[in-house]
Protein backbone atom coordinates (compact mmCIF):
# COMPACT_ATOMS: atom_id res chain seq x y z
CA UNK A 1 0.00 0.00 0.00
CA UNK A 2 1.27 3.47 -0.93
CA UNK A 3 0.02 6.75 0.58
CA UNK A 4 0.71 10.42 -0.06
CA UNK A 5 1.50 12.61 2.94
CA UNK A 6 0.97 16.36 3.15
CA UNK A 7 3.61 18.51 4.92
CA UNK A 8 6.34 15.84 4.68
CA UNK A 9 9.05 18.10 3.29
CA UNK A 10 12.40 17.13 4.79
CA UNK A 11 14.52 14.25 6.01
CA UNK A 12 13.60 15.06 9.60
CA UNK A 13 9.93 14.54 8.70
CA UNK A 14 10.81 11.17 7.23
CA UNK A 15 12.75 10.22 10.36
CA UNK A 16 9.89 11.14 12.67
CA UNK A 17 7.36 9.12 10.68
CA UNK A 18 9.69 6.16 10.23
CA UNK A 19 10.16 5.99 14.02
CA UNK A 20 6.44 6.42 14.74
CA UNK A 21 5.47 3.68 12.30
CA UNK A 22 8.15 1.39 13.70
CA UNK A 23 6.91 2.00 17.26
CA UNK A 24 3.38 1.14 16.11
CA UNK A 25 4.56 -2.06 14.41
CA UNK A 26 3.64 -0.79 10.95
CA UNK A 27 6.29 -1.92 8.48
CA UNK A 28 7.53 0.58 5.89
CA UNK A 29 8.94 -0.63 2.56
CA UNK A 30 10.06 2.76 1.25
CA UNK A 31 9.74 6.38 2.26
CA UNK A 32 10.28 9.49 0.15
CA UNK A 33 9.27 13.12 0.62
CA UNK A 34 5.48 13.15 0.64
CA UNK A 35 5.11 9.42 0.11
CA UNK A 36 5.21 6.21 2.16
CA UNK A 37 4.97 2.66 0.90
CA UNK A 38 3.98 -0.02 3.41
CA UNK A 39 4.16 -3.81 3.36
CA UNK A 40 1.00 -5.73 2.55
CA UNK A 41 -1.62 -5.65 5.26
CA UNK A 42 -1.14 -1.96 6.13
CA UNK A 43 -4.48 -1.10 4.50
CA UNK A 44 -6.11 -2.66 7.57
CA UNK A 45 -4.24 -0.16 9.74
CA UNK A 46 -5.15 2.91 7.69
CA UNK A 47 -7.02 4.60 10.54
CA UNK A 48 -4.03 4.09 12.87
CA UNK A 49 -1.70 5.42 10.13
CA UNK A 50 -3.95 8.49 9.79
CA UNK A 51 -3.82 9.06 13.58
CA UNK A 52 0.00 8.88 13.56
CA UNK A 53 0.15 11.38 10.70
CA UNK A 54 -2.19 13.87 12.37
CA UNK A 55 -0.47 13.53 15.76
CA UNK A 56 2.80 14.54 14.11
CA UNK A 57 1.47 17.46 12.04
CA UNK A 58 0.96 15.61 8.76
CA UNK A 59 -2.12 14.74 6.73
CA UNK A 60 -3.11 11.88 4.49
CA UNK A 61 -3.64 13.09 0.94
CA UNK A 62 -6.61 11.40 -0.62
CA UNK A 63 -7.71 13.48 -3.63
CA UNK A 64 -6.03 13.25 -7.04
CA UNK A 65 -5.44 17.01 -7.32
CA UNK A 66 -4.05 17.16 -3.78
CA UNK A 67 -1.71 14.34 -4.71
CA UNK A 68 -0.46 16.28 -7.74
CA UNK A 69 0.06 19.42 -5.63
CA UNK A 70 2.06 17.44 -3.06
CA UNK A 71 4.19 15.94 -5.83
CA UNK A 72 4.81 19.36 -7.36
CA UNK A 73 5.98 20.68 -3.99
CA UNK A 74 8.19 17.63 -3.44
CA UNK A 75 9.85 18.06 -6.83
CA UNK A 76 10.38 21.79 -6.25
CA UNK A 77 12.05 21.11 -2.90
CA UNK A 78 14.25 18.51 -4.58
CA UNK A 79 15.05 21.01 -7.36
CA UNK A 80 16.55 23.33 -4.75
CA UNK A 81 19.22 20.72 -4.17
CA UNK A 82 19.95 19.26 -7.55
CA UNK A 83 18.35 20.72 -10.65
CA UNK A 84 18.32 24.48 -10.27
CA UNK A 85 20.12 25.09 -13.53
CA UNK A 86 17.31 23.57 -15.57
CA UNK A 87 14.16 25.15 -16.93
CA UNK A 88 11.58 24.81 -14.13
CA UNK A 89 8.58 24.12 -16.37
CA UNK A 90 10.47 21.47 -18.34
CA UNK A 91 11.79 19.94 -15.11
CA UNK A 92 8.29 19.61 -13.61
CA UNK A 93 6.74 18.35 -16.83
CA UNK A 94 9.34 15.60 -17.04
CA UNK A 95 9.08 14.66 -13.36
CA UNK A 96 5.27 14.64 -13.34
CA UNK A 97 4.78 13.36 -16.89
CA UNK A 98 2.17 16.07 -17.45
CA UNK A 99 1.95 19.25 -19.46
CA UNK A 100 3.23 22.20 -17.44
CA UNK A 101 0.19 24.35 -18.20
CA UNK A 102 -2.07 21.72 -16.60
CA UNK A 103 0.16 21.53 -13.52
CA UNK A 104 0.39 25.31 -13.31
CA UNK A 105 -3.37 25.86 -13.47
CA UNK A 106 -4.02 23.12 -10.92
CA UNK A 107 -1.39 24.51 -8.53
CA UNK A 108 -2.56 28.12 -8.84
CA UNK A 109 -6.20 27.18 -8.31
CA UNK A 110 -5.44 25.14 -5.18
CA UNK A 111 -2.65 27.21 -3.59
CA UNK A 112 -3.54 30.75 -4.67
CA UNK A 113 -0.14 31.51 -6.18
CA UNK A 114 1.87 30.39 -9.17
CA UNK A 115 4.42 27.61 -9.15
CA UNK A 116 7.10 30.19 -9.94
CA UNK A 117 6.14 32.38 -6.97
CA UNK A 118 6.10 29.33 -4.70
CA UNK A 119 9.56 28.33 -5.95
CA UNK A 120 10.85 31.85 -5.27
CA UNK A 121 9.52 31.62 -1.71
CA UNK A 122 11.31 28.28 -1.30
CA UNK A 123 14.53 29.84 -2.57
CA UNK A 124 14.20 32.78 -0.16
CA UNK A 125 13.85 30.35 2.74
CA UNK A 126 17.01 28.62 1.50
CA UNK A 127 18.76 32.01 1.37
CA UNK A 128 17.75 32.64 4.99
CA UNK A 129 19.18 29.25 5.93
CA UNK A 130 22.46 29.99 4.12
CA UNK A 131 22.74 33.42 5.76
CA UNK A 132 22.12 31.85 9.16
CA UNK A 133 24.85 29.24 8.57
CA UNK A 134 27.17 32.12 7.60
CA UNK A 135 29.57 30.07 5.47
CA UNK A 136 28.90 31.59 2.02
CA UNK A 137 29.01 35.04 0.54
CA UNK A 138 25.86 36.55 -0.94
CA UNK A 139 27.34 36.02 -4.42
CA UNK A 140 27.94 32.33 -3.71
CA UNK A 141 24.38 31.94 -2.44
CA UNK A 142 23.03 33.66 -5.57
CA UNK A 143 25.11 31.42 -7.82
CA UNK A 144 24.05 28.25 -5.97
CA UNK A 145 20.39 29.18 -6.38
CA UNK A 146 20.81 30.02 -10.08
CA UNK A 147 20.28 33.77 -9.84
CA UNK A 148 21.76 35.75 -12.73
CA UNK A 149 23.37 38.11 -10.24
CA UNK A 150 23.57 38.72 -6.52
CA UNK A 151 21.80 42.06 -7.04
CA UNK A 152 18.79 40.22 -8.51
CA UNK A 153 18.69 37.99 -5.45
CA UNK A 154 19.11 41.01 -3.17
CA UNK A 155 16.13 42.80 -4.76
CA UNK A 156 13.96 39.71 -4.55
CA UNK A 157 14.98 39.03 -0.94
CA UNK A 158 14.17 42.59 0.10
CA UNK A 159 10.81 42.64 -1.70
CA UNK A 160 9.74 39.42 0.03
CA UNK A 161 11.23 39.86 3.51
CA UNK A 162 11.20 43.65 3.78
CA UNK A 163 14.90 43.82 4.66
CA UNK A 164 18.19 43.46 2.89
CA UNK A 165 20.27 40.31 3.27
CA UNK A 166 22.85 42.31 5.24
CA UNK A 167 20.16 43.57 7.61
CA UNK A 168 18.83 40.02 7.99
CA UNK A 169 22.32 38.80 8.89
CA UNK A 170 22.85 41.63 11.41
CA UNK A 171 19.45 41.38 13.08
CA UNK A 172 19.84 37.63 13.55
CA UNK A 173 16.09 37.35 13.96
CA UNK A 174 15.92 34.02 12.17
CA UNK A 175 12.25 34.20 11.24
CA UNK A 176 12.41 31.27 8.88
CA UNK A 177 9.26 29.46 7.89
CA UNK A 178 9.19 25.68 7.68
CA UNK A 179 8.90 24.59 4.05
CA UNK A 180 5.51 22.99 4.69
CA UNK A 181 4.18 26.38 5.80
CA UNK A 182 5.20 28.37 2.71
CA UNK A 183 1.61 28.20 1.44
Amino acid sequence: MRIKVKNMVCDRCKGVLRQEFQNAGIKVVHMDLGEVQFYDGAQYQLEHIREILVKNGFELIEGVNESYIADIKKHLINALDDDLHRNLSKYLSEKMNKDYSVLSKMFSAKEGLTIEKYFILLKIERVKEEIQMDNKTFSEIAYDLNYKSSSHLAKQFKSITGMSMSEYRKVQDWNRRPLDQIV
